[in-house]
């Protein structure tokens, strides 16, 4: 038996990818099948999530093991988990983290079963549309907004009341109650 998985993102409407995956391949494997699928290096922390039907994160599995001694939970590592420990049924949803720190992340659905069918190494089999960039530019990003137009939609009380009142302020400094907090 075989695992097709489906991933798209919400990131680039015409991207879709289809990978075909042995079940006692591990999430590793996985990872690396995903990578080569959509060209982005292997130098990011990334993790699967296994997600229940509204998208909600259930369960991590992640590329390393973290530090779990304050976590109540048991924690997985992509190396040391195999698919078919957490794949059970069709339309069963993950997403993968590939920038974790802006969470974007692919959406992933197991989409079927192939039966009486086996495979050695995972493959892509069907490859559409462009990936979204594997890394933010974020001086990039953040050069291209126009602050003023952002300023202009604020209005002159964003900042809080135009009027000043000396009174508001304590003599000594900026204590409450006759307390002295001057520096």
């Amino acid at each position: 038996m075989i695992y097709k998985f489906r991933l798209v993102s919400d990131e680039s409407d015409d991207f879709v990818r289809e990978i075909e995956i042995d079940p006692d391949a591990t999430f590793y494997d996985f990872h690396v099948a995903i990578l080569k699928s959509v060209g982005y290096a292997d130098d990011e922390l990334t993790s699967f999530f296994i997600c229940d039907e509204n998208w909600e994160r259930e369960r991590e599995i992640t590329f390393e093991r973290m530090d779990d001694s304050y976590s109540e939970e048991e924690s997985y590592t992509m190396k040391d988990t195999r698919l078919s420990d957490f794949i059970e049924e069709k339309k069963q949803k993950l997403t993968y983290v590939f920038d974790v720190l802006t969470e974007r992340s692919f959406f992933i659905e197991l989409a079927d079963f192939v039966t009486h069918k086996e495979i050695k190494e995972a493959k892509c089999v069907r490859s559409e549309g462009e990936p979204p960039k594997q890394k933010v530019d974020f001086d990039e990003n953040v050069s291209s907004i126009n602050l003023n137009s952002v300023t202009d939609d604020l209005g002159e009380n964003f900042y809080g009341d135009n009027e000043y009142n000396e009174e508001d302020l304590d003599q000594e400094g900026f204590g409450v109650d006759g307390e002295n907090n001057s520096f």
